[in-house]
């Protein structure tokens, strides 16, 4: 295993760079639990999305009721629970098309009594973080306007200040609309990761798969994305740092879909982690799965 870490970091760093198509996305993730109607439910009822396909074992969600999900909830009774010390998922982002629409998914959240978390106006973006009942992190958030961003030597400037709730509920029309669920725009914003090691992380997300690094100056953290965009993926170690890997069979994370905008991308990329001595699965006609040093499982589809 340590020779084989030893090629990994020595191929990735001699690699000629690449860089990500700009409007390279996450697409979807998967949740495996022991309780599949419990957070069915939740996801629902709680945050807003809607099913769109339920079989015995998996749940199928997405905001506007249609494909493709953004959610997959898996139910795998004999997953050990993962844990929350070790590499896996901090949150997923659910990114709203606009701060009228972040109000109305308060008012709803408000009324329903379940925990939230905390706030966070981060100068790039207002956010809401709260979590599923098998502890999974969430942040529902709105962007700010991209030409508002903070940027200082290439880097997006960053921070965690109060979101000012007043003002927000300010932006709802008197009387508005019936609550009837999340946006239908809404998409995966970001997502954002434990991991063990920074530098490593830096290696397989950065230099490997070319994501650009657009904050790292962030405590303990690290974040990266493609076209300019604040961060398609967190990472940070506040609580996993130097952790052994995770079980990539656990509850909690199963997996995460990077959608690249064109086959050639993908091809680029299953050559660039053969080379570094990783061994991507193919997965249906456009895809491969990986997993990273952390055992977090990565599928990339064009």
């Amino acid at each position: 295993m340590y020779f084989n870490s030893l090629i990994y970091f020595f191929i990735s760093y001699a690699m000629a760079p690449y860089l990500l198509p700009a409007a390279t996305c996450i697409a979807q993730v998967t949740l495996r639990t022991h309780q599949l109607p419990v957070l069915t439910r939740f996801y629902e009822q709680i945050i807003g999305l809607q099913v769109i396909q339920l079989e015995p074992s998996k749940a199928y969600l997405s905001a506007a009721g249609q494909e493709p999900a953004l959610l997959v909830l898996e139910q795998d009774d004999t997953a050990p629970r993962h844990n929350p010390r070790q590499p896996g998922l901090f949150h997923v982002a659910y990114l709203v098309p606009n701060r009228l629409e972040l109000a109305r998914w308060w008012q709803h959240f408000s009324q329903t009594n379940w925990p939230v978390q905390g706030f966070g106006d981060h100068l790039v973006s207002e956010a809401i973080y709260l979590a599923d009942p098998d502890g999974n992190g969430i942040e529902i958030y709105a962007d700010c306007p991209r030409s508002t961003w903070p940027i200082q030597n290439g880097q997006v400037q960053m921070t965690t200040e109060p979101v000012d709730i007043a003002s927000l509920m300010r932006e709802l029309p008197v009387p508005d609309k019936p609550w009837t669920g999340m946006a239908a725009e809404t998409h995966i914003g970001h997502i954002h990761l434990q991991v063990s090691n920074l530098n490593q992380a830096r290696l397989f997300y950065h230099q490997l798969l070319g994501f650009t690094v657009m904050q790292e100056s962030y405590p303990g953290a690290l974040f990266v994305a493609a076209g300019g965009y604040h961060h398609h993926i967190g990472l940070n170690t506040w609580r996993s740092r130097a952790a052994s890997a995770r079980n990539p069979e656990a509850t909690g994370l199963a997996s995460f879909v990077i959608k690249l905008p064109e086959a050639s991308a993908l091809t680029q990329l299953t050559t660039r982690l053969q080379e570094a001595a990783f061994k991507p699965e193919t997965i249906g006609q456009k895809g491969i799965q990986v997993q990273d040093k952390d055992g977090i499982t990565v599928e990339l589809a064009a």
